[in-house]
């Protein structure tokens, strides 16, 4: 069994999986971006395969879904290179971690935001199933790690902040997952209005279809295409991606403690967050 050591490596402070090396790391500020780029930004297990289905359904024009920047070894910078048509990269990466040339030519991000509590238990699952992850014995050490900000891509709290922050230095639309869920057609008309897309209500319609949770958990099991190219910095395995997409999942893991503990954490770092103000934790 491989050690805590040989899949986790911190850079910047940040825990990364051995998967995002760290020479990849350091270069990143070499790349260079075009003023198309389109970034979809999240946090791990927030929502990221579904906002990147929804964007291979909104576009007509010849468009390439990455795997994410951060993803592999510094070979990616060139790979990405090597890309003609216009480029839509998936990271989980912080705001200071993005390389310049992205903020320098305001490239459009899409940020999607999921309730930290669901975000921490759905990660959890990810640990325990993902052989790239190390192996955590119980839910109460692993809460304890994420309140610590210990585990992969660090703190959310420091990731979300990071990113709201900035809002105004680049061109930023952040979306809510659980608003996603509860209206789905309403967030695709806010993308296709941000992105300039022009979209019939039907066309809207057939996206949130295919776009579904079942729709794309089941094209994962049939999939048999390319294991590298996923938009997930942390597997390869298309499979461990969706596990329930459900919203307030979490009052199954958390005690009365946790909850409080949490609570105050969350009250201390995001008090002043506009965005924490949107954030909803049930059905």
């Amino acid at each position: 069994m491989a050690s805590q050591t040989d899949l986790i490596h911190i850079f910047n402070g940040i825990p990364f999986t051995s998967r995002s090396s760290a020479d990849l790391l350091k270069a990143l500020n070499s790349f260079q971006a075009r003023e198309d780029d389109l970034l979809l930004v999240s946090y791990p297990k927030s929502g990221t395969h579904w906002l990147a289905e929804i964007m291979k359904h909104l576009y007509t024009s010849k468009v390439s879904l990455t795997s994410p920047i951060e993803f592999g070894d510094v070979s990616k910078l060139e790979e990405l290179s090597h890309i003609p048509s216009r480029r839509i990269i998936p990271t989980h990466l912080s705001y200071d971690m993005l390389p310049t040339e992205f903020k320098v030519k305001k490239c459009k991000a899409i940020y999607i935001v999921r309730n930290p509590k669901d975000t921490a238990v759905s990660l959890f699952h990810y640990y325990r199933e993902n052989p790239n992850l190390p192996t955590i014995e119980t839910w109460q050490s692993y809460f304890d790690m994420f309140l610590r900000g210990e585990v992969v891509c660090g703190s959310w709290f420091d990731h979300i902040l990071s990113w709201e922050e900035h809002r105004n230095e680049i061109p930023t639309l952040f979306l809510y997952y659980e608003a996603m869920k509860k209206d789905l057609p309403k967030a695709v008309r806010k993308i296709s209005t941000f992105l300039g897309i022009n979209i019939s209500d039907n066309e809207i319609s057939v996206i949130c279809k295919k776009t579904s949770f079942n729709e794309m958990k089941m094209n994962v099991e049939k999939d048999n295409g390319d294991p590298n190219h996923t938009v997930c910095a942390l597997t390869s395995n298309k499979k461990l991606i969706f596990r329930k997409g459900t919203v307030g999942d979490w009052k199954n893991y958390f005690s009365n403690r946790q909850n409080r503990l949490f609570d105050e954490l969350y009250q201390t770092k995001m008090d002043s967050s506009h965005l924490a103000k949107h954030i909803t934790y049930d059905n």
